[in-house]
């Protein structure tokens, strides 16, 4: 067995425990003062002082973690063990038990922080390329005829907004371009159906207006909307483009891009219509204020013609008299010539516009000798496809409804045949 050779007091320097722990203890927290550690949080401790005490570690390793009250207290989360967290802090020694250890001062679950970072980072980049600039921003058409939608087909978000477009405003238009909203492979698919969106645009029918978006959820799950490639589709869309991504606290970099930013599906479901019966009111409105406004030119007129058959100049030269009588007739006649003309305008658009509505009137199309189909679910069936044999369905007529049981499918040719 080798013999170890105690040092000389002239050759080699000795070290108290506590004088070694000082050293190891300087020169961690001189070279290790501000070092980012992730891990997975262990034995978590909350101490009624409100200092926590833990264990960071990963698949292979370890190390003791505090976090002192009043760091901790700057906390937006509640740690917990097995928790994945980001943690900013000092390397730096246990003086009494030799143990190293890092005090942290901030710390964010990892998942979170790594997301937060990347929108940050692209959030910054776009903003110096200029695709956030409200002077590039356009105004969304207050009379549309024809919206696209992009967004999943089997969401709530597409139910909200159809179900609020046909109250509001039952003449319009809506296209759909179903895509995934979250998970693997959705930026991708939000991008490529705002371009199919912009064909459709640019080779078959103008769309006024495109809502893109979805409802709410985690950040994870609306990620696909703070992705570069749907903000670049957005920035290049040749049609307005409203942003309606998550709830009322959820921004993404789409809302940044997009034209403009809806709280919710449903709200910009509520902005890009207006309601029919607002227009109506309007209309009436605007039309009273016509009635008004000729009426008191038509008193302006009057009073003045009394002012001056009052006056002494003009009692006896009745032929003056006569001139003003015939241009008070003749200006008059041209006002309500135009007032006529101008009202029977307003009433040929209130008739359209009316004529339009009853056409979409479910009730109206009923009347006619048509029917609604719908399932036991109340759901619409629009093809055989969906039904089964001896299935029972609703038959919704003009005065009531039917329920009916399928006791056979017979296809379109075989029906003419």
């Amino acid at each position: 067995m080798s013999q170890i050779s105690l040092p000389h007091q002239s050759n080699a320097e000795v070290f108290t425990v506590s004088q070694f722990n000082v050293l190891v203890r300087d020169l961690l927290e001189i070279n290790f003062s501000d070092i980012w550690i992730e891990g997975e949080i262990s034995n978590l401790r909350k101490y009624p002082s409100g200092h926590y005490y833990f264990t960071l570690k990963d698949e292979t390793s370890e190390i003791n973690a505090v976090m002192f009250a009043g760091m901790a207290a700057h906390l937006d989360f509640d740690p917990e063990d097995g928790m994945h967290v980001i943690g900013l802090g000092t390397a730096t020694v246990y003086l009494e038990r030799g143990r190293y250890q890092i005090i942290v001062r901030r710390m964010k679950p990892a998942g979170l922080g790594k997301l937060q970072l990347a929108f940050e980072k692209l959030k910054e980049k776009l903003k110096a390329e200029g695709l956030f600039d409200e002077e590039r921003k356009r105004a969304i058409p207050i009379f549309p005829e024809r919206i696209g939608v992009v967004t999943s087909a089997e969401g709530a978000a597409i139910r909200d907004i159809l179900s609020i477009l046909r109250r509001r405003y039952p003449v319009v238009e809506v296209l759909l371009f179903p895509v995934k909203v979250q998970g693997e492979g959705a930026s991708a698919e939000v991008a490529a159906g705002i371009e199919a969106a912009n064909r459709y645009h640019a080779t078959k029918k103008p769309i006024d207006t495109l809502i893109v978006g979805r409802g709410g959820g985690s950040l994870e799950d609306l990620w696909a909307f703070n992705e570069e490639a749907v903000a670049r589709a957005i920035f290049i869309s040749r049609i307005p483009v409203i942003s309606a991504v998550g709830h009322e606290v959820d921004f993404t970099i789409a809302d940044f891009v997009a034209d403009l930013r809806a709280a919710t599906p449903s709200a910009a479901a509520e902005l890009v219509v207006p309601d029919r019966q607002e227009v109506v009111s309007l209309l009436a409105q605007r039309l009273s204020e016509v009635q008004s406004i000729v009426q008191a030119r038509l008193q302006d007129f009057q009073t003045q013609l009394d002012l001056l058959l009052s006056s002494y100049a003009f009692r006896r030269p009745i032929q003056r008299l006569r001139e003003f009588q015939q241009r008070l007739d003749h200006l008059s006649d041209l006002m309500l010539r135009s007032f006529r003309a101008h009202n029977l305008a307003i009433q040929e658009r209130f008739e359209k516009l009316f004529s339009r509505l009853e056409a979409v009137n479910p009730v109206a199309v009923m009347r006619r000798g048509y029917s609604v189909v719908q399932d036991q679910s109340g759901r619409l069936i629009k093809s055989i496809e969906q039904v089964d044999l001896h299935e029972q369905v609703n038959v919704r007529l003009h005065q009531g409804a039917l329920l009916c049981e399928v006791l056979e499918k017979i296809r379109s040719g075989e029906l003419e045949a």
